[in-house]
């Protein structure tokens, strides 16, 4: 024990000499001293520079995080201790937060495997779980009316980067036996939150189930994602005891323990390179960009030139206004495929799911109300209420894709007049009441009430849906199968060459 704190105590001082370097024109001495102006007590490091002026630290880091963020963290408490003693004195823990390149250490939760474990990693996914934010007990003071006499007890846990987990029950008795009584006042807590990432659908190998892995926050990293967004996670990989039927079992279950969390933007996982620039420029001074756009849309379906039109301006979208007075007006719009069967309704809407940046595919049956929108579960552990997002939370900024609309229920599809409308999801539900983005347009496909479109037939008495639902779809398109040997010929004639030429 003695060895391993001497251990810490020598990197410890590598770490207070990386802060208090001028090589770096003091960059960290200004980053301590606007996180104390902004009462904050995490300091975020960038991995580069740590690899640059101490890269055994860096590999140590990487490799050894528990160990090595409980000393660093340590130095940078003494660091602050010279610049505002005062503060130091204020805050019993500061914490260091990294970000940086980390090389192959940047996965996906399918890509965390043992070989990670006690590692410095950073992950990417969307969050689909919250759960709320609870107070954990750090410190508990207890008093003894009957000797008058005040002690103090000290928690650690699996997921403290503390070598020994201490016991969890609360003391009611001191070595005599005498009662105690706990002092709620002048015990110390931390906010304590769990999370779930999931890997981006469109990362997800095709006909396998999203991974995810849960991340635990502590601090000032709670509360600083909602479900839907897509993060970036730094932390250690940590594993942690698995019990069934109350025994402990030799299956362990895996853990991140949060250091910095940032939040991606619509377009950070889009790679455009130089060339791509100057062939965007070169195309739009064509005249007729529009049209010529709308053409390389699906180019293996023949006509439907309205339609791609129409899914074109759904995937470009337009600008989101936000009145004076707090009115919204939505950029996205909405588009319904209804039509006979066969007239390839459904590929283009699985054009549009490998074509859009973020897209999330979904069906009229295989779907219900709360997996479109939201939903709130228990957690099999703790028992605690949680918030799942669902699929048009999920592709907040993107498209939704609905195919067998017309197989939905009447009560599925009110659930998501809001999102069409507002872009948002309301939940009031088990005591939480939160307000969710899904800003994302929806194409939808349906086929008519009779399983083909009656022109002897008013459109509402074919097309069988709610008005309320039909108001929120900006363009509508019915697709007819007409007997035409002239437009049979052109199809066939477009199918041959296609495949000639393969």
């Amino acid at each position: 024990m003695a060895d391993a704190e001497h251990y810490i105590r020598d990197i410890q001082r590598e770490y207070v000499d990386f802060l208090d370097d001028e090589e770096d024109q003091g960059i960290y001495s200004g980053l301590v001293k606007d996180m104390i102006a902004e009462k904050g007590r995490r300091l975020i490091v960038n991995i580069n520079d740590l690899k640059r002026k101490n890269p055994q630290r860096a590999q140590g880091l990487l490799s050894n995080a528990c160990d090595e963020q409980l000393a660093f963290g340590r130095a940078v408490k003494e660091y602050v201790a010279t610049v505002d003693p005062t503060y130091a004195k204020q805050h019993e823990d500061f914490f260091v937060g990294f970000e940086g390149c980390f090389g192959n250490r940047h996965v996906t939760p399918r890509s965390l495997t043992s070989i990670y474990l006690g590692n410095l990693v950073c992950v990417e996914g969307i969050v689909t779980k919250v759960s709320l934010i609870h107070p954990k007990v750090v410190r508990s003071v207890h008093y003894c009316p009957a000797t008058k006499k005040v002690m103090e007890r000290k928690y650690t846990d699996l997921t403290s980067f503390e070598a020994v987990p201490s016991s969890a029950i609360y003391p009611t008795k001191d070595d005599e036996g005498n009662l105690l009584e706990t002092e709620f006042g002048l015990s110390i807590y931390k906010d304590h939150q769990t999370i779930t990432i999931q890997e981006m659908p469109e990362k997800a190998p095709a006909g396998q189930l999203p991974r995810s892995v849960d991340i635990i926050c502590d601090d000032d990293m709670v509360d600083q994602c909602k479900p839907g967004d897509r993060v970036q996670i730094v932390g250690s990989y940590r594993c942690l005891p698995g019990k069934f039927g109350g025994y402990t079992s030799g299956t362990f279950r895996t853990i991140l323990l949060a250091n910095n969390i940032s939040l991606l933007s619509k377009d950070s996982n889009m790679l455009i390179c130089r060339e791509d620039i100057i062939l965007c420029k070169k195309l739009a001074k064509n005249s007729d960009v529009f049209d010529l756009l709308a053409k390389s849309l699906a180019p293996s379906i023949h006509g439907h030139s309205f339609v791609k039109r129409a899914i074109l301006c759904l995937l470009l979208g337009g600008v989101e206004k936000v009145l004076p007075n707090g009115t919204r007006l939505r950029g996205d719009i909405n588009v319904l495929l209804i039509g006979d069967p066969s007239v390839a309704k459904s590929q283009l809407l699985r054009y549009v799911l490998n074509t859009a940046p973020r897209a999330i595919p979904t069906t009229g049956r295989g779907s219900s109300g709360v997996g479109l929108t939201a939903a709130v579960t228990t957690d099999q552990e703790t028992g605690e209420r949680r918030l799942e997002a669902g699929a048009m939370v999920l592709a907040d900024r993107g498209v939704v894709c609905i195919d067998e609309f017309d197989k939905m229920s009447d009560i599925d599809r009110t659930a998501i007049h809001e999102v069409m409308e507002q872009g948002r999801v309301t939940i009031s539900k088990a005591g939480i009441h939160a307000s969710l983005n899904a800003r994302c347009s929806v194409l939808a496909a349906a086929n008519p009430v009779y399983g083909r479109y009656d022109q002897y037939k008013t459109p509402m008495e074919n097309i069988g849906l709610q008005d309320s639902l039909l108001s929120r779809f900006d363009l509508l398109f019915v697709m007819l199968d007409v007997i035409d040997s002239d437009i049979d010929q052109m199809i066939s004639d477009h199918v041959v060459r296609m495949h000639r030429y393969r």
